[in-house]
């Protein structure tokens, strides 16, 4: 298995290590950032382009560059008919997105939208008890991101990442859209949204570092999402209210509790105490390399990316227009 990977900031990095830990991948980087940690690994060649990469036929290729560049990097391994794992979002626009599309589905490739709570054991269990109907018809959800820009990579000028440049597709709603993403996931479409962003911190940044949306789903069920770039200490939960309880997944501890009607009180599910977090990327590309090796469907392919990035473009829209923004 040949993989290449375009971007080597600290998610390509993780990816990186994680198909060397995990799998006997031959790896192709494309990148001008410093590989030193990787520069005496054998199965590692660095290149100096995506056309000299391309050239070694690679099976897959892991897009991990900025928002902005997602899609034009794609289209170009799609052409070299590539597997592709795209970081989220899939764009900070929907230019081109079509054309890559036709690519995907005319060269049978593999996609995975880079989304790895969807391979968090929390989500999973909140998942499976939702659809066990364990707390009845969901009214209302409350999901919190938020976290201090400076700490997320401390060796790192903040002020110099993608998620600070709005130009690169940074900024709080398509940074943070994890939230989104799996609500997608849980609930399904989203119906209307209407959102508050803006720059409100002192960080030295030109992107929104807050965004407080509400998003109407199809079936009628109400979400708030709160996220932001300068919260300390770091939060992130999201609380589920049915017609017959209460779930609550606090993703900072590891737990899930369940509220039960019948008997008013909380009751633990999970509590993943000692859980290490990069568990659920290398979750993600066993996945990955499952889908492409038996020609499955991945859990969350390009299409399902894309409906989620129509989502984070109503909220911009709707915070620029102050108005409520129909995504379906």
């Amino acid at each position: 298995m040949k993989v290449v990977i375009i971007g080597f900031g600290s998610i390509g990095q993780r990816h990186c290590k994680n198909l060397l830990d995990k799998s006997n991948a031959e790896i192709f980087l494309c990148t001008k950032q410093n590989t030193r940690n990787f520069k005496n690994n054998k199965r590692i060649q660095n290149l100096p382009s995506l056309e000299k990469c391309l050239k070694n036929q690679p099976d897959i290729g892991l897009v991990c560059n900025t928002s902005n560049l997602h899609v034009q990097t794609a289209i170009k391994l799609a052409k070299n008919r590539c597997h592709l794992l795209i970081e989220k979002p899939l764009s900070n626009s929907l230019k081109n997105i079509t054309t890559l599309l036709s690519l995907v589905e005319k060269n049978k490739i593999i996609t995975l939208m880079g989304f790895n709570l969807r391979f968090h054991p929390c989500l999973i269990k909140v998942k499976q008890l939702l659809s066990k109907n364990k707390i009845g018809r969901v009214i209302y959800v409350d999901a919190e991101n938020g976290s201090y820009l400076p700490d997320w990579h401390p060796e790192e000028d903040y002020r110099k990442s993608y998620s600070s440049r709005n130009a690169l597709g940074g900024g709080a709603v398509l940074t943070c859209l994890h939230e989104i993403d799996y609500l997608y996931w849980l609930f399904g479409d989203v119906k209307e949204v209407f959102a508050i962003t803006g720059k409100f911190s002192d960080l030295e940044i030109d992107s929104e570092d807050l965004a407080s949306v509400s998003l109407r789903f199809k079936n009628n069920m109400i979400a708030h999402v709160h996220q932001d770039f300068f919260q300390r200490p770091a939060q992130r939960s999201c609380k589920i209210v049915g017609t017959n309880g209460t779930l609550f997944c606090d993703f900072n501890r590891n737990i899930v509790s369940l509220y039960e009607l019948n008997k008013k009180k909380w009751k633990e599910i999970m509590n993943l105490k000692n859980y290490n977090l990069n568990d659920m990327y290398v979750e993600e590309m066993k996945q990955l390399l499952k889908c492409v090796r038996t020609q499955n469907k991945s859990i969350n392919d390009i299409d399902q990316g894309l409906k989620t990035l129509k989502i984070g473009l109503a909220i911009l829209k709707s915070a620029k227009s102050r108005k409520i923004v129909n995504v379906i």
